[in-house]
């Protein structure tokens, strides 16, 4: 028996589905989903100053820890009394005593520096704690202990907040806290309407979406093991964007092969035959098209950031999961569950194929085919125009920006900005191996740096503390520095501002190594596939003409509608990756159907025969997809928001337009060119 016929037949295929289903249960339940990685390696750009300068610190005595900066000011700002700084003192070093660090702990915050720093305005005072790395998730709740204790023992004139690094880090760890849920609540809620809506039963939708849903979670197991087994981390995104794309690429595949399933039970009487005769040509759509989108997210793996390489990877593994189930188990649960689950809308077998003659797509395709030129040029006008908004856009995001609901460290942190000099808080830090004395005489004398510090030192490395004084560019200051100190061996510029600075250029050369191997390698597997010249040129360019468009659009809507000051550095390439890859699986889906239609009816009835049989499914799909991406926008991360924002704009754009309209009018246009150098009305199909 064929393979085919195993997953299809009524007497093998509910074998399939059961040790299928039973099989990946014991692997979501037994196995589980890999503990993720931290440390402060874990996201640093490869090779970037700041990750040696973070490598270097490790070896200091205070490497195992992070900072705390509690804020101490009076209501309404006003000034603080000159007996405050006793109290303050008091209070942190009663919050900061035993049992901070859990209930059994009596290990104490060490303060780092005086006491209590009060500012010059007299309006604000200071303390430094250094805090033990525990894991994030510790962190996090010894962040939220001492916040609560110090709310306790505050006086009455007296406010305390807590930033600085370990505060930012608590604040992330803490919005993500089910955020991860909420997510795969929201994705599986709008998979499961839209999936009603498209076909209209009360019953078929529950099919797709407990295949979908169970590779969901089957996925982040496989690809959290991957990962941990070669080392290579990932974050707390990965595995919502993971599920979204899985939700995502899981159902298109499901909707193509229930549409052709439909179809099919028209024609044969036995519904494992069905099966098998619309498994056969989805099979030919979606492997190349999953094969294509995973060789598009392995490309990531040579971005200079760890935890971009774990997300290529992990959605990889994801993509050709979801393809693996819903081709090997949701054909024989579909022939188990029968005809019925169609209800109201049964497809009773009476011999021949349903028309798609007279379906609206089949209208749009004829109007295509009767004005090809200028509807190709009309939607080619309008689309450069919406891309000119990315002239609005700015890179960069500060880390106050990163948040969509903004946490105490970053309200903190803006409040000690007006009362102590720029970088304070959260100071530069050159780590050296060179005289720490004279590497600071040396920071010290370049323009910008109000003061420069030895503080920690050990295993002979030391470390200084820069605070800028805010004048000018903080990126020039900091190359400035770097160039001013490397005659020093050893000596290098981390910290925060740093860190972000060096996540721009990384950004910068990801985007100048990935983005032209990601549009390579699709034109090669689209050549390959459909065995052609210039169609897979055109298909490309119109996925790269959606791109620019939806960049465009959200270059509109970003600043004046959605208030996001800048767009993160690390969303052009990552918008670029999955609408490339997912742009690419409607092409496909739209043109091998168009290869089956054009030998017996020419390239233009061929081109719109082959949109009225997918321009319903491509179209469910492609919103289908828009509105999971969207769904990112619960997670607590501007990035995360811009790019499902950005996506579902671009997924709308390729299915609406460029995949109904762009793609057949220069097609029709072209006629047999389009697929030059293969002939296919002489067979080549």
């Amino acid at each position: 028996m064929s393979l085919l016929r195993l997953l299809t037949a009524r007497r093998t295929s509910w074998v399939v589905v059961v040790l299928g289903l039973l099989a990946a249960g014991a692997l979501i339940g037994a196995v589980g989903q890999a503990e993720q990685p931290v440390g402060p390696l874990v996201s640093a750009a490869r090779g970037a100053d700041s990750t040696e300068g973070t490598a270097l610190q490790q070896r200091l005595p205070e490497a195992d820890g992070s900072v705390a900066v509690v804020v101490a000011t009076a209501p309404g700002d006003g000034t603080l009394p000159p007996a405050a700084t006793r109290r303050i003192a008091a209070a942190v070093a009663d919050a900061a005593g035993p049992g901070v660090l859990g209930d059994d702990s009596e290990e104490r915050l060490q303060v780092l520096g005086p006491p209590v720093q009060p500012s010059k305005d007299g309006t604000a005072a200071l303390t430094v704690l250094q805090v033990p790395d525990l894991g994030n998730e510790a962190n996090a709740e010894a962040i939220d202990r001492l916040r609560d204790r110090l709310d306790t023992a505050a006086p009455q004139d007296v406010r305390f907040q807590v930033t600085g690094p370990a505060a930012v880090q608590a604040d992330l760890a803490s919005v993500f806290d089910g955020a991860t849920f909420r997510l795969l609540a929201v994705t599986g809620a709008v998979v499961a309407l839209l999936l009603l809506i498209t076909y209209r039963s009360p019953v078929l939708w529950l099919v797709p979406l407990t295949v979908v849903g169970v590779a969901d979670q089957l996925a982040g197991v496989l690809a959290t093991r991957f990962l941990a087994a070669i080392d290579v981390p990932w974050d707390e995104s990965t595995i919502g964007i993971l599920s979204v794309l899985v939700f995502g690429a899981g159902t298109d595949y499901a909707l193509l092969l229930i549409s052709r399933y439909r179809d099919e039970l028209h024609v044969h009487e036995d519904r494992g035959e069905a099966m098998a005769a619309a498994l056969r040509p989805t099979l030919r759509a979606v492997v190349p098209s999953a094969v294509t989108v995973v060789i598009g997210l392995v490309t990531l793996a040579l971005s200079v950031f760890p935890t971009t390489r774990g997300l290529g990877l992990a959605c990889a593994v994801g993509v050709l999961t979801a393809g693996v189930m819903v081709m090997a188990v949701l054909p024989g649960a579909l022939v188990l569950v029968g005809r019925w689950a169609f209800w109201p809308r049964i497809p009773h077998y009476d011999g021949r194929a349903p028309s798609h003659d007279r379906s609206l797509w089949a209208r749009v395709g004829h109007g295509v085919a009767r004005r090809p030129v200028a509807m190709a040029a009309t939607l080619v006008v309008v689309l450069l125009g919406v891309a000119l908004g990315t002239l609005r856009l700015d890179s960069g995001l500060s880390t106050a920006d990163q948040f969509l609901d903004t946490p105490e460290s970053i309200t903190a942190a803006d409040r000690v900005a007006q009362s102590f000099p720029a970088g304070l808080v959260d100071p530069l830090a050159v780590v050296t191996e060179a005289d720490p004395d004279e590497v600071a005489a040396a920071a010290g004398r370049v323009d910008g740096v109000e003061s420069a510090r030895v503080g920690a030192r050990g295993d002979g490395v030391a470390q200084v503390d820069v605070v800028l004084d805010g004048s000018g560019s903080t990126a020039s200051r900091i190359e400035s520095l770097r160039s001013a100190l490397s005659s020093y061996d050893g000596t290098h510029v981390t910290g925060t501002e740093a860190v972000a600075l060096d996540e721009e250029k990384g950004s910068e050369r990801d985007r100048g190594l990935i983005i032209p191997l990601i549009l390579g390698l699709v034109v090669v597997g689209l050549a390959l596939l459909l065995r052609s010249v210039v169609a897979p040129l055109l298909l490309v360019l119109s996925v790269v003409l959606t791109y620019f468009a939806s960049l465009g659009l959200a270059g509109f809507l970003f600043g004046p509608v959605l208030g996001f000051e800048a767009m993160s550095s690390n969303v052009p390439l990552l918008a670029f990756l999955f609408l490339v890859a997912l742009g690419v699986d409607y092409n496909i889906f739209l043109v091998t159907r168009a290869l089956e239609e054009t030998p017996g009816h020419g390239l233009r009835d061929g081109m719109v025969r082959a949109l009225a049989s997918t321009g319903g499914v491509i179209t469910s799909a492609g919103v289908l997809l828009a509105a999971v991406f969207a769904a990112l926008g619960v997670l607590p991360l501007v990035v995360l928001a811009q790019l499902g924002v950005i996506i579902c704009i671009g997924v709308l754009i390729d299915t609406l337009l460029v995949r109904t309209v762009l793609v057949p009018a220069l097609a029709i246009w072209l006629g047999d060119r389009f697929w030059w150098p293969r002939r296919v009305d002489a067979g080549g199909a």
